[in-house]
């Protein structure tokens, strides 16, 4: 049922910001630019789904490769994306880019909103691996697999985590087609322990508006922890049965919820 709904409220926000297109004509102001920012073990494709319900509503859509290095120059690398965008931006971020757009957006006044879909919304000093730990239900610590990678100019070297391939579907994406998923697992974008560990900094949801959406079954970053964190922000909360890949699952209620914070901050 709930699912029914989200996407009857997505095609009703897509037929009115549609109509008011065409009604307005030149005299109404461009559609701000959705920056989608991915986590770990992931990559800007799983927004595809989310990106052509964004287009089709006449939304410009930018998905920059995150880094997943550290949080210091991978929220410096989204900043400087946001730098080479004049118009209004909507950031939105799944994961550990929920860190990223946390610390990404300060200084840009050009961002209205930021829409975290089932990520991480940090306060000052704190790291994603600390507030997944800090409630129970995170499946993700017994599945990681280490492998460490070379740092130039370093003679310690990085540590990057992946999943497991043989638990990648119940721990990232259960709801996805196991077909799916064995692709998904093989190409991976693993997290740094440098990234996931890193302090942020003062976080901007204190200034700018924001949305969560909840993925109720989210075996990665507890759903309590989310609850905890979308309170904090003062966001707009919405709550979905879904695993952690939000997006990928339920692209219409990821559509939804950022065409709601569209028609709160136009």
């Amino acid at each position: 049922m709930l699912k029914r709904l989200l996407a009857v409220l997505t095609i009703a926000l897509l037929a009115i910001t549609g109509a008011a297109s065409a009604q307005a004509n030149t005299t109404t102001t461009a559609k701000p630019t959705v920056v989608l920012v991915h986590g770990a073990f992931a990559d800007a494709s799983g927004f595809n789904g989310l990106i052509a319900l964004l287009q089709r509503a006449g939304f410009p859509v930018i998905a920059p490769a995150n880094p997943l290095r550290d949080t210091t120059a991978d929220a410096a690398y989204v900043s400087s994306v946001i730098d080479t965008i004049p118009g209004p931006v909507i950031l939105a971020a799944h994961s550990y880019g929920g860190v990223v757009i946390t610390n990404a957006a300060r200084g840009h006044d050009n961002v209205k909103a930021l829409v975290y879909l089932g990520a991480f919304a940090p306060d000052e000093g704190e790291s994603a691996l600390q507030l997944a730990e800090q409630f129970p239900g995170s499946e993700l610590g017994h599945a990681l697999i280490a492998r460490q990678y070379p740092i130039p100019g370093s003679t310690k070297p990085g540590t990057d985590g992946y999943i497991d391939p043989a638990q990648f579907r119940a721990v990232f994406a259960a709801d996805l087609p196991e077909h799916t998923t064995r692709l998904m697992a093989a190409t991976q974008r693993p997290g740094s322990v440098d990234g996931l560990s890193g302090a942020s900094g003062a976080p901007a949801w204190k200034t700018i508006p924001s949305w969560y959406l909840i993925p109720a079954q989210d075996k990665v970053i507890p759903p309590a922890a989310q609850r905890f964190m979308a309170k904090r922000a003062g966001s707009r909360i919405t709550e979905i049965n879904s695993s952690h890949v939000v997006m990928i699952s339920h692209p219409a209620a990821a559509a939804g919820v950022i065409l709601a914070a569209y028609a709160s901050t136009r």
